[in-house]
């Protein structure tokens, strides 16, 4: 029977969740293809159809989980808003509720955040995952940038270090939720933590 461009959509994606799942139980280095191709219900074949290895199943991951935060973060940025900071503090709890509301994108960051170091075996990795946090990096910086020309941030704040900062803050939040998702309360505590980093960042009076 001839396979539809939606069966391979749904295929690929079958394989995608079933490496989330041997990745973070043995670690990429030790899973293998078989054990995904039986967690995904497939051939060897099927997965060699869309992957040529481990490699470009695990930057394919990455790259399910990345794309969708640009995107995400591209049309919230061309808005038109007159508070900016607002409008970051809106996205930050946004995407901070996106992972405790999807399990799979949970399981993903999960793999990415705590169960992967980007060493030894997984160096060769480690490029491209910098290379996709730089972007998010840039992206959030454009929010910074945008209240500093609105009038909004003071022109003494250094949107750069904004940037790194907000992303180790985001970081740090994102670590403490999926070491202890049932202790902690993501939906209480999200805007709470957003709103405190972002009350005292060099605001101009009157914002």
């Amino acid at each position: 029977m001839r396979r539809t461009k939606e069966d391979a959509h749904n295929t690929r994606e079958d394989i995608l969740n079933a490496a989330v799942t041997i990745f973070s139980e043995k670690g990429v280095g030790a899973s293998t293809l078989e054990e995904i191709a039986q967690k995904a219900n497939v051939t060897r074949g099927a997965i060699y159809w869309h992957f040529k290895n481990k490699a470009e199943i695990f930057d394919a991951l990455h790259e399910r989980m990345h794309r969708p935060i640009v995107e995400m973060l591209i049309e919230d940025i061309e808005k038109d808003h007159p508070e900016p900071i607002q409008q970051l503090r809106d996205m930050c709890v946004r995407l901070l509720m996106n992972i405790e509301e999807d399990a799979m994108k949970r399981q993903a960051m999960m793999l990415f955040i705590i169960k992967t170091n980007y060493s030894g075996d997984m160096a060769i990795y480690k490029e491209n995952y910098l290379a996709k946090k730089e972007e998010g990096k840039k992206l959030f910086r454009r929010y910074f940038e945008k209240a500093q020309k609105a009038g909004k941030l003071s022109k003494d704040s250094n949107p750069e270090l904004l940037t790194e900062a907000i992303s180790c803050y985001m970081k740090g939040v994102l670590h403490e939720y999926l070491i202890n998702p049932e202790g902690f309360n993501m939906k209480k505590k999200a805007p709470q933590l957003i709103e405190l980093f972002l009350n005292n960042i060099g605001l101009n009076e009157g914002n």
